[in-house]
């Protein structure tokens, strides 16, 4: 008992602050152009929204094909840290390179670049994680994890307010490779702190394991994992719903800052949640956090769904959506983790990070179809019912206890 409280204590070791610093400098550095980017198109290089959304669309698609891809990469120990190391580096150089483009195609070309290597570096990352503590802390590391990402979405759109009034938009942008370099060099040293025992898997051609990943426990969960990432729609929907409720009798602009206020509140809620959710997950398993997830969202769209304009109401709305998504993304790896063999490890973080992807992207476009072309109200009551569906899913197919990767095969 005493060993496992001493293990238990050093969770938060050299490589899992590594890593957490790791995903909050990179945070960081890529909110600062992401923050800029609609205006650095549509002023500095005087384009149209219509080239953000193309861009913005080519990125997110070439990030889900690379996370997929990333995947079987992250399997062999040794190239899970060449492309974890390479990846925060690249994301920090392309990204800071926005700000020399002349024109949009190049921003174009440096986003989807910066947003592939982003996507690539996932699951060798969630994978040197899992190696760096005990099965029974993978709820702590993944939350500490998680909730430093949030925190850097925070830090990185103010930094680049910092920024703008000292060096302008384009000096904002070449700044942003600073952290994402910090970032680089965190991952450097969390690779290096923790490097594999025994001798490295012999080089061969990386493959993604598909069927060993689906079979299991580890199936179901990414069966109820899929359900539940077709309704978690983009918190830009939260903002735009929130700004419509509220303009009325306010006005668009304070509607606008009253909304950005409350996606504060979205990220506050998920950074303060991540890590006692790890917690929880440690201590009870990670399928009550998983159906917790669901629920949060399942409260949360209902009253997005309302229509209320009650700005105390849309922050409890914003606040269970923050909390969800702590609930979702910490179990959800964790589960993961638990139950996927070493060797494939890196192929099932690929496949729920392409789920995750790919699941985003259809639900943010249901939604807003259904909500232009029918009834905002129809439109979260689709993203409720995919939150039922999964809760139905984890409680039917996933077992309270899940073994541990070793008795997972």
């Amino acid at each position: 008992m005493t060993d496992k409280r001493v293990e238990d204590e050093r969770w938060l070791n050299g490589p899992v602050l590594g890593i957490g610093l790791a995903s909050f400098f990179s945070d960081v550095g890529h909110e600062v152009p992401t923050s800029l980017l609609p205006r650095f198109l549509t002023t500095t290089l005087s384009s149209s929204p219509a080239a953000l959304g193309i861009i913005e669309g080519v990125s997110d698609g070439v990030a889900g094909v690379a996370r997929l891809l990333g995947g079987p990469l992250a399997d062999d120990p040794e190239r899970r840290r060449q492309v974890a190391v390479g990846g925060y580096t690249t994301t920090a150089v392309l990204s800071s390179s926005i700000g020399l483009a002349t024109a949009p195609w190049q921003v174009g070309v440096l986003r989807a670049g910066a947003w592939a290597a982003r996507g690539a570096r996932g699951p060798a990352r969630n994978a040197l994680l899992a190696e760096a503590v005990p099965a029974r802390a993978y709820g702590r590391a993944y939350g500490f994890e998680r909730a430093m990402d949030n925190l850097g979405a925070i830090v990185g759109p103010l930094l680049a307010i910092v920024f703008v009034h000292s060096v302008g938009v384009r000096g904002a942008i070449r700044l942003s490779i600073v952290p994402g370099l910090v970032a680089a060099v965190a991952m450097a040293y969390a690779a290096r702190a923790h490097a594999r025992r025994g001798p490295a898997r012999p080089p061969g051609r990386p493959r993604l394991q598909i069927r060993p990943v689906l079979r299991g426990d580890l199936g179901r969960i990414l069966l109820a994992a899929g359900a539940f990432e077709l309704g978690n729609v983009a918190a830009t929907l939260f903002i735009l719903r929130a700004t419509k409720l509220l303009e009325p009798g306010r006005g668009l602009d304070r509607a606008t800052s009253i909304a950005l206020v409350l996606y504060l509140l979205y990220n506050l809620a998920a950074t303060m949640m991540s890590v006692p959710v790890g917690r929880l997950v440690d201590t009870i398993g990670p399928r009550p956090l998983l159906v917790a997830g669901p629920l949060l969202f399942l409260g949360g769209y209902s009253l997005f769904g309302i229509g209320t304009a009650s700005v105390g109401l849309l922050a409890v709305a914003f606040v269970l959506a923050g909390a969800g998504t702590a609930c979702a993304e910490t179990a959800q790896t964790a589960a993961v983790a638990l139950c996927a063999p070493e060797g494939i490890r890196g192929s099932a973080f690929g496949i729920l990070a392409a789920l995750q992807s790919v699941g985003n992207l259809v639900a943010s476009a249901v939604v807003g179809l259904l909500w232009a072309g029918s009834s905002v109200r129809l439109a979260f009551f689709y993203a409720d019912g995919c939150m039922v569906v999964a809760v139905i899913l984890l409680l039917v197919l996933v077992r309270r206890h899940l073994r541990p990767q070793a008795a997972a095969g």
